[in-house]
C-alpha cells in the first residue's frame, strides 16, 4: 500500500518536472518574438495603431512572463533593479531631451518642425520616433520594477 503511494508521489514529481521543463522552453523561444513585436510597435506607432505606451507594456510583460516562469532571482539576473532604474530614467530622459532639443532650435517644447533634418515632414517623423522609443523605455522598465516590488514583497 505504501509503495503504491509512494509511486503516485514520485509520478506527479516527473509530471510537474516535465510540465516545468515545457513552460521553460515555450518561453524561452517565445520571448524574443514577443521582444521584437514590441520593438516594432514603439517604432512604427505613429504610422497606425500602437506607440511608445503599448509596446513598453508588451516589452514590460515579456520580462514579467520570464520572472513568473523562472523566478524573480533569475528574472533579477536578467534585468537587474539599477538596469530598470536606470532605464525608466533614460526613457524620461529622451523624452524630455527631445523638447528641450526642439526648443534649442528655435521651437516650442516637442515642436519637431523646428529640427534642422531637412523637411519638416523628416523632421517631424524622428522627433516622434526618438519619444516614442523614450515612452516604451520608460513603460517597460517601469512595469518591471511595480511588478518586482510587488511580487519581492512577503
Amino acid at each position: 500500500m505504501a509503495n503504491k503511494e509512494t509511486d503516485n508521489d514520485l509520478s506527479a514529481l516527473d509530471h510537474e518536472k516535465q510540465s516545468n521543463i515545457i513552460r521553460k522552453t515555450l518561453v524561452t523561444k517565445l520571448i524574443a518574438f514577443i521582444q521584437l513585436y514590441a520593438i516594432y510597435i514603439i517604432i512604427f506607432g505613429e504610422l497606425g495603431p500602437g506607440g511608445g505606451f503599448q509596446g513598453g507594456v508588451i516589452l514590460g510583460s515579456s520580462i514579467i512572463i520570464y520572472i513568473l516562469i523562472f523566478g524573480l532571482e533569475d528574472g533579477r539576473k536578467r534585468i537587474s533593479q539599477k538596469t530598470s532604474d536606470l532605464f525608466s530614467s533614460t526613457g524620461a530622459l529622451i523624452y524630455a531631451g527631445v523638447g528641450l532639443l526642439a526648443i534649442f532650435f528655435g521651437g516650442h517644447f516637442l515642436q519637431y518642425g523646428a529640427f534642422p533634418l531637412g523637411g519638416s515632414d523628416v523632421a517631424n517623423h524622428y522627433g516622434i520616433m526618438a519619444v516614442e522609443i523614450g515612452i516604451g523605455i520608460t513603460v517597460a522598465a517601469t512595469m518591471i520594477i511595480l511588478f518586482c516590488e510587488m511580487i519581492g514583497r512577503d
